[in-house]
C-alpha cells in the first residue's frame, strides 16, 4: 500500500518523549502535513520542528480538541499526564483526569470525520493479581480481564480502551489500540520525577560516576522484573498497528524479561563502573513482575520489538550523559 504523505496527521502529546519522537519519525518518512499538539510551552517541548504545525493547546478543553483535529485524516492520541512509578503512585487523580483528553479527542475525531484514531494504552491495564511474582508468566492481551488495573493510571487507560471500542462499534470511527510496555530511549525524560526506570538508572550511574560516590540507590529489592521497549521499536509498532485491521488492543513491548538489578548491571557495564547498591524498600515499586506476551503481534503482524536491552541502554546512557554534562555547563537540556 502506498502511503499518502500529504494527508494531515495529528499527534497529541507531541511535546513529550514518545510524541516528539513520533513527529520526528513521520517527518523522516516524508510526511509533510503534520500537526503536533501539547499543552506545554514550545520552549518546554522535548523536540520541536519549524516545518510542523505546532499547537499549544490543553486538550482537556473540548474546543481545543476540535481545533487540533480540523482536517485530520489520522490522529495519534499520545497525550496523558503520566510518568514513572514515582509519579503515577502519587498522582492518581491527575492521571485519571487524562480521560478528559481521550474523551474529547474521540468526540472531535468522530464529529470531524477522522479516518483512523490510534490510542496509546499501557501494560498498567493488566490485572494486578497476575503480577505478584517476579517470575511472572508473560501477560496476554486477555489478562486485562477480570479487571484489576493499576490504581489511577491503569484504570484510566482501560476505560479509554473501552471507549475506543465503542466509538468504533457505535459510530464507525476506526480506532486502534496498543498497550505500551515501558518505553525508553534518547530524547526522553531522564530527571525530575517522571522518568522511567532505564533513564533513572542511567542517570544515577552517571551521577555516581561523576561525583565519585561509589554507590547507587535502587527502589525496592532489585528483584522485581520488567521488560523495556526501545523507542525505535515502539514507533515502528505503533505505525504497524495503527495501519492494520486488528481491532482489539495489542501488546507492544519487548519480551526480554530482566530484574531491576540486571538493568543496573547493564548501565554499570556501559558506564565502566561498579557501584555499591543501597535498596530503598519504602520507595514506589509497582507490581512485582510484568512481561509482554508477544504471541498476538508475532502472529498477526509477523514482527515484534527486537532491540536488545543492552543495545538500547548503551544508546540511552550515551544520550543522558550528554544531557547531564550539558546541564552542568549551564546549557538547556531535555527534562
Amino acid at each position: 500500500m502506498i502511503e499518502d504523505t500529504k494527508k494531515r496527521i495529528v499527534v497529541t502529546g507531541a511535546g513529550g518523549f514518545i510524541g516528539g519522537c513520533m513527529i520526528a519519525n513521520l517527518r523522516a518518512k516524508g510526511y509533510a502535513n503534520l500537526c503536533a499538539v501539547d499543552r506545554k510551552l514550545l520552549t518546554e517541548w522535548y523536540q520541536c520542528f519549524d516545518d510542523v504545525d505546532n499547537m499549544v493547546l490543553d486538550l482537556k478543553d473540548m474546543q481545543n480538541c476540535y481545533t487540533a483535529s480540523q482536517g485530520a485524516s489520522d490522529v495519534y492520541n499520545l497525550a496523558a499526564d503520566m510518568g514513572g512509578m514515582g509519579f503515577i503512585e502519587k498522582h492518581k487523580a491527575d492521571c485519571m483526569l487524562s480521560v478528559l483528553i481521550s474523551t474529547n479527542m474521540l468526540v472531535a475525531a468522530r464529529d470531524i470525520g477522522v479516518k483512523r484514531f490510534f490510542y496509546s494504552s499501557s501494560a498498567c491495564v493488566y490485572n494486578a493479581d497476575k503480577q505478584r511474582d517476579a517470575h511472572v508468566t508473560a501477560l496476554k492481551e486477555a489478562d486485562a480481564y477480570p479487571a484489576l488495573a493499576e490504581d489511577g493510571y491503569g484504570w484510566e487507560k482501560l476505560f479509554t480502551e473501552r471507549m475506543c471500542r465503542h466509538f468504533r462499534e457505535d459510530f464507525g470511527l476506526e480506532t486502534r489500540v496498543a498497550r505500551f510496555h515501558n518505553v525508553y530511549g534518547p530524547n526522553g525524560t531522564w530527571d525530575g520525577g517522571r522518568e522511567k526506570a532505564p533513564a533513572a538508572i542511567c542517570r544515577k550511574v552517571i551521577d555516581a560516576k561523576r561525583r565519585k560516590t561509589g554507590e547507587i540507590e535502587i527502589w525496592g529489592d532489585g528483584e522485581q522484573t520488567r521488560s523495556f521497549m526501545y523507542i525505535d521499536d515502539c514507533l515502528k509498532g505503533v505505525q504497524m498497528i495503527a495501519s492494520s485491521d486488528i481491532l482489539e488492543p495489542m501488546n507492544l513491548g519487548s519480551s526480554e524479561l530482566v530484574t531491576i538489578n540486571k538493568l543496573v548491571d547493564l548501565a554499570e557495564e556501559v558506564g565502566g563502573v561498579k557501584l555499591k547498591r543501597k535498596y530503598n524498600l519504602d520507595a514506589p515499586k509497582g507490581v512485582r513482575g510484568r512481561n509482554s506476551d508477544n504471541t498476538m503481534i508475532k502472529k498477526l503482524l509477523k514482527w515484534e520489538p527486537g532491540t536488545s536491552l543492552r543495545d538500547g541502554i548503551a544508546k540511552t546512557y550515551a544520550w543522558i550523559e550528554e544531557q547531564y554534562e550539558a546541564r552542568l555547563a549551564g546549557k538547556r537540556t531535555v527534562h
